[in-house]
C-alpha cells in the first residue's frame, strides 16, 4: 500500500473519530507504519478531547503534515494553501507587495534592498534598515514566511511598518501602498571596451525570454552589434524554475550536457543544450558567491566543466537537490526533494557548491558570517565520490568599501562603465580577466 493510501486511511479515522479511548491508552502497539498511523490519530483525538483550550482541527492536521515533510531536510516542506499561492507567486515574478528584499537576523528583519520604482523606494527606506513591526505587530519569533505574508497583500492595500535606522533615535513609521510587483529577473549594462554586463537576479517564468530581450538592446548600442566580451553575474541568484535555467544555459553553451540528476544512486535526468545560441562564441567570464544558489549553480557549474567561462568570486552555497512541486486537491501544495543534481563532469553541487577558478574574498559589506547548505541543520550529504573541484586562483583585492547605501548581500547595485576601479571587487577583477582573455584572442 502506498504512503498516499496509509495517509488517506489516516485522514479518515480523522474526520470520524474513529480512535477514542482513555488517557492512559495513548501507547504505540508497534513500530509498523499501521501502528504510527493509529498513534497519529489518537493523539489528534487526544488534542482535541483534553486540551486546555478548544482547537482547530485542520489546524493539528496540517502542523502534522508540516512537520513531517519538514522532518525530510531543510527544503522540503508541505504549503498550505496560503503559502503555497505566495510559493507561486514568487516562481511567477509577479505579486502584490510593497518592493523590498529582506533578510531575517535575530529579532528583526533587515533591508537588503529595494526594487526601483517601488513603493519602498518611494518611501525612502535604505539598506541596513531595521524592521521591528508589521502592522503595530512585533516581527520577534516570526517566521520568514509568515512575516513575509503580512508585508504581501492585494494592491491598494496599506501595510504600516516600524523602522529603526542607525544614526536615527528611536523609531520611525513608514506607511506604504501595496501595488503589483513584478520583478525583473535581468539587467544588463554595455560597459566599456564593448563588453556586456548581463546580471541574472534569479530563474523565474520569462527568464529566458528576459535575457534575449536584453541582450538583444546591449547588441543594438555595441557597434557592428558584436560584444568583445560578456560578463554573466550571478551572485545572490538564489535560483528557481529549472528549465528557466536550462533554457539560459542554452544560449551561454555549445551542444554538450548541462546538469545530470540521480535518484537513489541513478540517473533519472539529464539536460542537454545545443548549438546557437545567442551568446554562445563571445569570451565569458562568469561571476557567483556564496548566495548563488541551486539553479545559478547549475548554470556555474557546467559553463565551468565545459570551459566555457572563467568563474570569479566565492565558493557557491552549495544548493544541489532537486524540489518538485505537487498541487494537492484542496490548493495546497508539497514541495519535495526527489533528485540531486550534478554538474556535467559528475561533480555533486549539493553541500559542496562550486569552487570558482578565480577566488575573490567577499566584499566588507557582505555579512560577517555565511550560512551555506552544508551548515543546515537536516542537509542532505553529497552522494558518492566525486572528483576534486577545480584549485582556485587567489585575486589580490581591490579595496572595497563596507556598508555603502544601494548593496544588497556586498554586491552594490550601480555598474560603472568601467570597473576597473570601482568598489565591486569581484566585478572588477572579472572585467580585468575578461579583458585579458580579449586581448589573448585579438
Amino acid at each position: 500500500m502506498s504512503l498516499a493510501r496509509h495517509v488517506s486511511l489516516a485522514l479518515v479515522a480523522f474526520a470520524g473519530g474513529a480512535v477514542t479511548g482513555r488517557l492512559a491508552d495513548a501507547r504505540p502497539k508497534d513500530a509498523s507504519a499501521y501502528a504510527l498511523l493509529d498513534q497519529l490519530a489518537r493523539v489528534l483525538v487526544l488534542v482535541e478531547n483534553e486540551y486546555v483550550e478548544p482547537v482547530d482541527r485542520r489546524r493539528l492536521v496540517e502542523g502534522a503534515l508540516s512537520g513531517m515533510v519538514s522532518a525530510l531536510d531543510p527544503h522540503s516542506s508541505y504549503l498550505p494553501k496560503e503559502d503555497y499561492s505566495l510559493f507561486q507567486a514568487d516562481t511567477e515574478g509577479r505579486f502584490g507587495g510593497v518592493g523590498i528584499e529582506i533578510e531575517l537576523r535575530a529579532d528583526h528583519l533587515v533591508v537588503l534592498g529595494t526594487m526601483e520604482g517601488s513603493p519602498a523606494e518611494r518611501a525612502g527606506l535604505r539598506p541596513g534598515d531595521r524592521i521591528v513591526a508589521i502592522d503595530a505587530q512585533p516581527v520577534r519569533d516570526r517566521k520568514l514566511d509568515e512575516l513575509l505574508r503580512r508585508m504581501r497583500g492585494a494592491p491598494g492595500t496599506k501595510v504600516d511598518l516600524t523602522v529603526e535606522r542607525d544614526g536615527r533615535e528611536g523609531s520611525f513609521g513608514v506607511a506604504l501602498v501595496r501595488e503589483v510587483i513584478r520583478v525583473v529577473s535581468v539587467v544588463g549594462k554595455l560597459l566599456k571596451g564593448e563588453v556586456a554586463y548581463v546580471r541574472v537576479r534569479q530563474f523565474q517564468e520569462g527568464t529566458h525570454d528576459e535575457l534575449l530581450r536584453v541582450v538583444g538592446r546591449l547588441r543594438a548600442e555595441a557597434p557592428g552589434g558584436r560584444f568583445a566580451g560578456v560578463l554573466l553575474d550571478l551572485r545572490n541568484n538564489g535560483g528557481g524554475l529549472v528549465d528557466e535555467c536550462v533554457a539560459v544555459a542554452d544560449e551561454l553553451l555549445g551542444p554538450g550536457v548541462v546538469y545530470t540528476a540521480r535518484q537513489r544512486g541513478k540517473v533519472v535526468d539529464e539536460a542537454r543544450s545545443a548549438a546557437g545560441g545567442a551568446l554562445g562564441r563571445e569570451p565569458l567570464v562568469a561571476l557567483v558567491n556564496e548566495y548563488s544558489a541551486s539553479a545559478a549553480e547549475i548554470v556555474a557549474g557546467a559553463l565551468q566543466d565545459h570551459r566555457r567561462a572563467t568563474l570569479v568570486g566565492s565558493r557557491t552555497f552549495g544548493k544541489g537537490s532537486v524540489q518538485s512541486i505537487i498541487d494537492l486537491p484542496d490548493g495546497s501544495g508539497l514541495k519535495l526533494t526527489t533528485m540531486r543534481y550534478y554538474t556535467p563532469n559528475g561533480r555533486a553541487i549539493q553541500a559542496q557548491g562550486v569552487e570558482p577558478d578565480v577566488l575573490v574574498p567577499a566584499s566588507g559589506s557582505a555579512p560577517p558570517a555565511v550560512t551555506r547548505e552544508a551548515d543546515l541543520e537536516g542537509h542532505l550529504p553529497a552522494e558518492g565520490v566525486t572528483p576534486p573541484a577545480p584549485a582556485a586562483t587567489p585575486a589580490a583585492a581591490a579595496s572595497a568599501t563596507p556598508g555603502e547605501s544601494g548593496d544588497v548581500l556586498g554586491v552594490p547595485r550601480d555598474v560603472p562603465e568601467d570597473p576597473t576601479h570601482g568598489r565591486d571587487t569581484a566585478l572588477s577583477v572579472a572585467y580585468r580577466v575578461l579583458l585579458r582573455v580579449v586581448g589573448q584572442r585579438r
